[in-house]
């Protein structure tokens, strides 16, 4: 008799347990699938949306200027003899300019095509020279060679933001001045300065962001010094002290509830309670601090009580053990574990607080700030407002302004987390 291979029989049971088991890993490929396609998706829109807000803004720190020579006669200034500070600052610099311009444009005689050409300068290029003559009296009576700021309109026709031309925001007539400008002058970009060191304006070429950037600084350090201590400090007593009654209950409820509640309400807060009970200076970065403050204080409290929950018991245990009091143990072997979790949650509710507007509208922080804030009582604005204000402006050079602004609050918002991450590892502990 042959020997006959006998092929075991397979067992469905199996069968069926490999098919789940393949489903279960294309399910698995199905998931992370979708997870990295969320993460690109992500990482692509926030990529467009960087790249747009650059596009658009890094041309808003810069500005045309165009050199000319400029002859400081006495008549034209008319300021005669007078050589004493009052005078000179007081002098007419936009004659001088006036001159200068036509002196390079022998042709243009019409009195409109005149006006229109002194208007390719900046209303501000006359401070300039000021500057100059007041430091340099002597100079008075010769030529000097300048280089002041275009005007906006200019300034963007040069950038190619706007066209000249039938049917275009310029026409043919003043892109033509504009080109020959540019020839018979030396027309040049630089950095604009005086956007870092200026305050507010209505004219774009002078409009600057110091006021509203200093102001920013003030009301996040006075919000910084009122929310961390106190929301440390509650959170400290609610999680480590506080007896688990319904008082508390009720209180944690709350706490969880006002991390909630939109911004605009805590700015009527502000508006009813610091303005009109307590009669605190209006948009000053005291006021604003003190209605961010509350802003925050629910999440610094949550963000803290959730680090503090997460030190391991056997800490508390270990240091109640060798004797140390309760006090003791929490305060000098909990909270510096817990800090890193506690700096988290402060650049969470910081960041939340630096990027407000609404709250900060009702206690009249929008108001036009030219000067900078020298302290927390005096008039200030901030950044987010600063950006809304630009944005309502119907001048096309305001959009550059606009997005050059939200760079800045970026630029400062990553300052100021790059500053608490180092407090962070520097606090970071591992056990």
């Amino acid at each position: 008799m042959s020997d006959i291979a006998v092929i075991p029989a397979r067992h469905p049971g199996k069968a069926e347990a490999e098919r789940r088991v393949a489903r279960r890993y294309r399910a698995e490929r199905r998931f992370r699938f979708y997870g990295i396609a969320a993460i690109g998706f992500a990482a692509l829109f926030l990529v467009i949306l960087f790249a747009d807000i650059l596009s658009r803004g890094i041309p808003g720190f810069f500005h045309h200027r165009v050199g000319i020579q400029v002859t400081l006669d006495p008549a034209t200034l008319d300021i005669g003899d007078k050589r004493d500070p009052d005078a000179l600052r007081a002098a007419d610099y936009r004659a001088v300019i006036r001159e200068a311009l036509q002196a390079l444009f022998p042709d243009v005689t019409g009195r409109a095509e005149r006006r229109q050409l002194a208007g390719f300068v900046a209303t501000n290029a006359g401070a300039e020279i000021a500057r100059r003559v007041i430091a340099e009296p002597y100079i008075i009576g010769s030529k000097i060679n300048v280089n002041l700021p275009v005007s906006a309109e200019a300034d963007l026709y040069y950038k190619g933001k706007i066209k000249a031309g039938p049917g275009q925001q310029l026409s043919a007539e003043t892109g033509v001045l504009l080109d020959r400008l540019r020839a018979n002058a030396f027309v040049s970009q630089d950095f604009a300065w005086n956007f870092l060191e200026n305050g507010a304006s209505r004219e774009p070429e002078q409009a600057g962001i110091l006021a509203a950037l200093v102001g920013s600084a003030l009301t996040m350090l006075v919000t910084l010094l009122l929310c961390l201590p106190t929301g440390v400090a509650a959170a400290i007593y609610l999680e480590e002290f506080a007896p688990k009654n319904r008082l508390t209950d009720i209180i944690e409820v709350n706490i969880n509830n006002l991390a909630a509640v939109p911004s605009i309400i805590f700015g009527l807060l502000g508006l009813a309670v610091f303005l009109a009970m307590f009669g605190m200076p209006r948009s000053s970065s005291l006021v604003g601090g003190l209605v961010l403050a509350l802003l925050v204080l629910p999440t610094i409290i949550i963000a803290s009580r959730a680090a503090l929950k997460a030190v391991p018991p056997s800490i508390r245990e270990a240091a109640l053990g060798i004797g140390a009091s309760r006090q003791q143990a929490i305060f000098h072997h909990v909270l510096p574990l817990a800090m890193p979790g506690i700096l988290t949650g402060t650049i969470i509710g910081m960041a939340h607080a630096l990027g407000e507007t609404a709250p900060l509208l009702l206690i009249g922080m929008v108001a036009f700030i030219v000067d900078v804030p020298g302290g927390v009582t005096d008039a200030a604005t901030v950044l987010p407002v600063q950006i809304y204000q630009w944005s309502t402006f119907p001048e096309a050079a305001f959009q550059a302004k606009t997005a050059a602004g939200i760079i800045v609050l970026l630029v400062f918002l990553f300052l100021m987390n790059g500053a608490a991450i180092l407090l962070r590892k520097r606090f970071e502990r591992r056990w």
